[in-house]
């Protein structure tokens, strides 16, 4: 995939447990020449968890992209009127988050650069990432996913024995599923089986 002359915005919320495999594909938009503008929630500035340090998060989308990391709302309102973004991905995207996009809420830097992509009419990816996407979160993903320029990256249910509700995309088809969306097609299949549960 060709990057070259395109903006992505690369937004993380506290799903702490995909960090670890969102890192590589920041890495592919970058190897394919795309300008890569990171974009964190609260939850990732602020917290540590067993999955590693807030500051070491930080500094390796720092290091990876080279630009400085968008992490309040004032800082992520001006991507809606210089639309810079071509493509923005909230990845991973918690069911927090997707709630709040579900129902027009803005009050993280994350989604003031959704409503901003979706402002200007380009295309916005989602990975979720959420123990209760078959649960009550069920209603709000159905919602993104008839709204007009959401798009999701492919995903399933990651523990169907342990966790029957939690569905995570596939965070290693993230460019592929911004590529598509860039041209106005949903990455398929996108309910997939994702893992295999004994």
């Amino acid at each position: 995939m060709d990057w070259h002359g395109k903006t992505v915005g690369y937004a993380i919320t506290g799903s702490h447990c995909t960090f670890a495999e969102v890192m590589p594909q920041i890495q592919r938009f970058m190897d394919g020449g795309a300008n890569v503008v990171p974009i964190v929630s609260a939850s990732v500035l602020n917290t540590d968890t067993r999955f590693g340090t807030s500051e070491n998060w930080l500094k390796q989308l720092k290091d990876i992209t080279g630009n400085d990391i968008i992490s309040t709302i004032v800082e992520a309102e001006p991507l809606g009127p210089s639309k810079l973004l071509d493509v923005l991905t909230i990845a991973p995207c918690t069911g927090n988050t997707t709630s709040k996009l579900a129902n027009a809420m803005t009050d993280s830097p994350v989604l003031m650069a959704a409503k901003s992509q979706m402002r200007n009419g380009r295309p916005l990816v989602l990975a979720i990432s959420t123990n209760d996407g078959l649960g009550l979160n069920a209603a709000n993903i159905a919602k993104l996913l008839v709204t007009k320029n959401i798009y999701f990256v492919p995903f399933g249910q990651d523990n169907p024995v342990a966790k029957p509700n939690s569905l995570v995309a596939r965070m290693d088809l993230i460019p592929e599923a911004c590529y598509a969306a860039l041209q106005g097609n949903q990455l398929q299949p996108m309910i997939i089986e994702r893992f295999h549960s004994a």
